[in-house]
């Protein structure tokens, strides 16, 4: 795994094994995760979407704690998967990066707990699946909009973006900000090491009072 330019993201690009009956790769390996990340994945639920090409699902991202760290991967089709940085005092607050994940090099993306994640389809019925450290928690999910000017993700010009109701209506980061949305990078940092530490995860909140940052 090789870390991106954003601190809390890494990418995997697996060794594919290739032959006349098909394919075979290893997409996940949790000793390989514990080196790079130096934690190990929480399996708490797994996700899979289909998209149609132009979908673009996000900016997504979960209150820590226990936050929602993502391991991501695109079993058919291909997408531009994105990170953004929105924690508050992060050196690369505001920053994104995208990788390509395509059935093809299988690629996986990890997202740590705190950052915003998003991908858009660049071909019909791609479909993604996940591992997600924490379940889904209507109240402690947030967006940020994918499209927002200020951001200015290049996303591809020649594809128009078909969002959710939701996540066309999330607010811009700067707005998420100032409503108290954003988590903060010194909360989410402390709150990985905890994890690494092995404290258990209901103790966590002693470490520091972690929330989003207002």
């Amino acid at each position: 795994m090789e870390p991106l330019g954003i601190e809390g993201a890494w990418v995997d690009t697996p060794k594919v094994f290739m032959d006349t009956r098909g394919r075979f790769h290893e997409w996940f390996k949790g000793e390989q995760f514990r080196d790079s990340t130096g934690q190990g994945l929480r399996l708490e639920q797994a996700n899979c979407s289909r998209s149609v090409l132009g979908t673009l699902r996000g900016i997504h991202y979960a209150s820590v704690p226990p936050g929602q760290a993502k391991y991501v991967t695109c079993v058919s089709g291909a997408v531009l998967d994105v990170v953004v940085d929105i924690r508050i005092g992060s050196p690369t607050f505001g920053k994104w990066e995208a990788v390509g994940l395509d059935d093809t090099t299988h690629r996986c993306v990890y997202v740590s707990e705190g950052l915003g994640h998003g991908f858009m389809a660049l071909e019909d019925n791609s479909t993604v699946v996940y591992l997600c450290s924490a379940g889904y928690a209507p109240h402690r999910e947030y967006g940020i909009n994918p499209l927002d000017p200020d951001l200015a993700i290049a996303w591809p010009e020649e594809l128009a973006p078909h969002l959710s109701d939701k996540d066309a209506s999330a607010p811009t980061l700067e707005e998420a900000g100032r409503q108290g949305l954003l988590p903060s990078f010194e909360d989410c940092v402390a709150y990985r090491r905890a994890l690494a530490e092995g404290i258990r995860e209901e103790d966590t909140e002693k470490v520091r009072p972690l929330r989003p940052h207002g």
